[in-house]
């Protein structure tokens, strides 16, 4: 005596397939790749804090002297060059899930936790 309504797999939205294929999945990858580009972020921005660093040093010894405009010029670059870089993981997030939203979602979870 089972009284359920019977429907098919891929007309039910709350099946395990359609949730992990639709939802769980590209979550789990947006999150990883979240995860994974803040810390190059982070790494990113480490180093070329030591490079500044290591500049500002050498000019106080004299050893070189630094165009202000031109380092202004570089950060600007570097960092439209990582804005980039992240709109275009997003962009491809987006189009690996039907809907986006998912991927997108496990993005800025990841960047969060990373």
């Amino acid at each position: 005596m089972n009284n359920a309504i019977e429907t098919h797999a891929s007309n039910d939205i709350f099946s395990e397939a359609f949730l992990l294929g639709n939802l769980g999945a590209p979550f789990i990858l947006g999150m990883a790749v979240g995860y994974f580009a803040k810390k190059m972020l982070r790494t990113a921005l480490f180093v070329g804090g030591a490079i500044v660093s290591i500049l500002f040093v050498a000019e106080y010894y004299d050893l070189i002297n630094i165009n202000n405009m031109a380092l202004e010029n570089a950060a600007s670059s570097a960092a439209e060059a990582a804005k980039e870089s992240g709109s275009f993981l997003l962009d491809r997030l987006a189009v690996f899930t039907s809907r986006g939203v998912s991927g997108a979602g496990g993005f800025f979870v990841g960047f969060k936790l990373g």
